[in-house]
C-alpha cells in the first residue's frame, strides 16, 4: 500500500506539472505571440489547436492529475496516514478540482464557440470573434494556471512530508 501510495504521488505530481508548464506555456509564449497577430490568424490558430490538442498524451496528463491526484489521497487516507500528507494532497485536489471547473465553464465553451465561428477566412467581422474569445480566454488560463501551480507546489510539499 505504501509503494501505491507513493506511486500514485510521483504520478499526480509529475501529471499536474505537465499541466501547469502547459498552461504556463500559452500564458508566457503562445498567447502573446498570437496577441501580435491580425484577427484570423489568431482565430485559425486557435482553432488548429483546440482540435491537436485532444488526444491521449493531453489527455493523460489532463485526466490523469486530477486522478492520481485523488488516488494518492485515497490511498494515504486509506493506510491510517492522518499525518502531514493529509492537508496538502487534499488541497492539491481542490486545487486542481478547481482548474477543471475553469476549464469546463470558461475555456471548453470559449473554445467550442471559436470553432462554431467557422473558418477564420470567411468571417464577415474576425475582430468581434477574436474579442468575444480572447477576451476572456486569456485570463480564464491564467487562472488555470495558478491553480495547476498551487496543486503542484502542494503535491510537492506532500512528497517532502512523508
Amino acid at each position: 500500500m505504501e509503494l501505491a501510495a507513493l506511486a500514485a504521488l510521483i504520478a499526480a505530481t509529475i501529471t499536474t506539472g505537465l499541466m501547469a508548464g502547459l498552461f504556463f506555456a500559452f500564458d508566457v509564449s503562445v498567447m502573446p505571440a498570437l496577441k501580435r497577430c491580425d484577427d484570423r490568424t489568431l482565430i485559425e490558430v486557435m482553432q488548429r489547436i483546440n482540435t491537436a490538442i485532444v488526444n491521449g498524451w493531453f489527455l493523460t496528463g489532463f485526466l490523469g492529475a486530477l486522478l492520481f491526484t485523488g488516488l494518492a489521497l485515497a490511498l494515504h487516507l486509506a493506510g491510517g496516514g492522518a499525518g502531514r500528507a493529509t492537508a496538502p494532497l487534499t488541497a492539491a485536489l481542490i486545487a486542481y478540482a478547481l482548474a477543471l471547473a475553469v476549464t469546463g465553464r470558461i475555456n471548453i465553451p470559449l473554445n467550442n464557440a471559436l470553432e462554431q465561428a467557422g473558418p477564420a477566412d470567411r468571417l464577415r467581422d474576425p475582430a468581434a470573434v477574436r474579442r468575444a474569445f480572447e477576451s476572456r480566454w486569456v485570463p480564464a488560463n491564467r487562472r488555470r494556471t495558478a491553480l495547476c501551480t498551487i496543486a503542484l507546489t502542494c503535491l510537492t510539499w506532500a512528497l517532502t512530508t512523508r
